[in-house]
C-alpha cells in the first residue's frame, strides 16, 4: 500500500510517498480502507520536525480518518467488515489502509459525504475536549477563539453555537472575518487592524472573555489574561508563537483567572474514547441532519499531498482533506 511519511524536516518537498507492507489489525484494532485523510496542522509540525510521533507509533502522517472497515482484530466487537467509520489515530492516516481502535472510532452519520468525515475527527476531539471538557463552557458565557477561520476555529465556533455561548473570535482578513460570522461568531475581530484587548471590551461592555481557546501563546498569554473576565478560563491547545512567555501572574491572582492546557496526540486509547463517546452522545444528531459540520477548504487526490500541505502553508479557511481517488 501507498503511505506517506518525511524522512527529512522541511517543506512540502519533504514529504515522501512509499510502499508498505499492509498493516494488520489486532486486539480490538479495525483495518480501514481509508476514503479520506484530514491534513492538520500537527502533521505540517511533523512534517517540519517539531512534532514527531508518540512512542511505538507509525512514522506515517496522518491524524484522522474516514473509510471503510475491510478486516477487524480478534477483540473488536463495535463494528463488522463493511461498517463505514471515521476516527481518530495518532497516526497513519495518509495511506490507502490504516488501523484503528474501535474506541476511538464512530459510525458514519447517515447523509454525510465522507469528506466531511475526513475533516471531524482531530479538530473536534481537539475542540471538544478543551472547550468543553476542560474549559466548561457554559450557555450565554462569552467564548474567546483565536484563529476563527482555521480548522480548529471554525469547528469550536460551530460548537460553542450549538451550545449557547456568545462567540467572539480572531482572524487575519475581512474574508475570513465574514465566514466567521457567518458560521455564528458574534463578534470577529481583524487582529491586523485592531488590538484584540480592547475591540473584545468594546464589544462585551466591559466584561471580556470567560472562556478564551488560544492556538498563539507567545506574547499573546498576557494580552488574554488582559481580555479576561474576572474568573475567566485560558485553555491553551498550540503555539503558534512559541512555548515562552513572561507572565504577569498578578492579573491570574486579581481576576480569580484560571489558566490549562493540554495536548491530544499522545493521550491514552481510553482518554480518546471518553471524547468520542461525549461526542457521538451530543453532536451525532446534528451531523445526522447536516448541522455542526466541518468547513471543507479544499480536497486534494492523494497523490497530490504536497499541494495540500502548501495549502496548509498558505491562507485558507477551514479543513484541506487528502481524498483516495480524487479531490478538488
Amino acid at each position: 500500500m501507498r503511505v506517506v511519511i518525511a524522512p527529512e524536516a522541511g517543506g512540502p518537498e519533504a514529504l515522501q510517498m512509499v510502499t508498505r507492507e499492509q498493516p494488520k489489525p489486532v486486539g480490538r484494532e479495525l483495518l480501514v480502507a481509508v476514503e479520506a485523510a484530514g491534513v492538520n496542522r500537527p502533521d505540517v509540525m511533523q512534517r517540519m520536525g517539531g512534532y514527531p510521533p508518540p512512542p511505538g507509533a507509525s512514522d506515517v502522517l496522518g491524524l484522522e480518518i474516514a473509510g471503510e472497515v475491510i478486516g477487524v482484530g480478534e477483540s473488536a466487537s463495535r463494528f463488522a467488515v463493511g461498517d463505514r467509520v471515521f476516527g481518530l489515530v495518532a497516526s497513519g492516516g495518509y495511506a490507502e489502509v490504516a488501523v484503528i481502535d474501535e474506541r476511538n472510532a464512530l459510525k458514519a452519520p447517515n447523509g454525510v459525504d465522507v469528506v466531511s468525515l475526513g475533516g471531524i475527527p482531530e479538530t473536534y476531539f481537539t475542540v471538544w475536549t478543551n472547550m468543553i471538557q476542560r474549559g466548561q463552557l457554559s450557555r450565554n458565557e462569552w467564548v474567546l477563539i483565536h484563529g476563527g477561520s482555521s480548522g480548529i476555529g471554525t469547528t469550536a465556533i460551530q460548537i460553542a453555537k450549538a451550545r449557547g455561548a456568545k462567540i467572539a473570535v480572531t482572524a487575519g482578513s475581512a474574508e475570513k472575518c465574514q465566514r466567521c460570522i457567518d458560521l455564528g461568531a458574534d463578534v470577529a475581530i481583524n487582529y491586523k487592524e485592531k488590538d484584540f484587548v480592547d475591540a473584545l471590551h468594546k464589544a462585551t461592555d466591559g466584561h471580556g472573555f470567560d472562556l478564551c481557546l488560544d492556538m498563539v501563546g507567545g506574547e499573546y498569554v498576557n494580552r488574554n489574561l488582559a481580555a479576561a473576565a474576572p474568573g475567566g478560563r485560558l485553555v491553551q491547545i498550540a503555539l503558534q508563537a512559541g512555548p515562552e512567555a513572561t507572565i504577569d501572574v498578578w492579573q491570574i491572582m486579581a481576576k480569580k483567572l484560571w489558566f490549562t492546557g493540554s495536548t491530544l496526540r499522545a493521550r491514552s486509547v481510553e482518554e480518546k474514547a471518553e471524547i468520542a463517546g461525549e461526542l457521538e452522545e451530543a453532536l451525532m444528531p446534528l451531523w445526522e441532519k447536516g448541522e455542526c459540520l466541518p468547513v471543507i477548504d479544499s480536497t486534494y487526490p492523494f497523490e497530490e499531498v504536497v499541494e495540500a500541505h502548501r495549502r496548509m502553508d498558505a491562507p485558507h479557511i477551514g479543513k484541506v482533506i487528502l481524498v483516495m481517488g480524487g479531490g478538488q
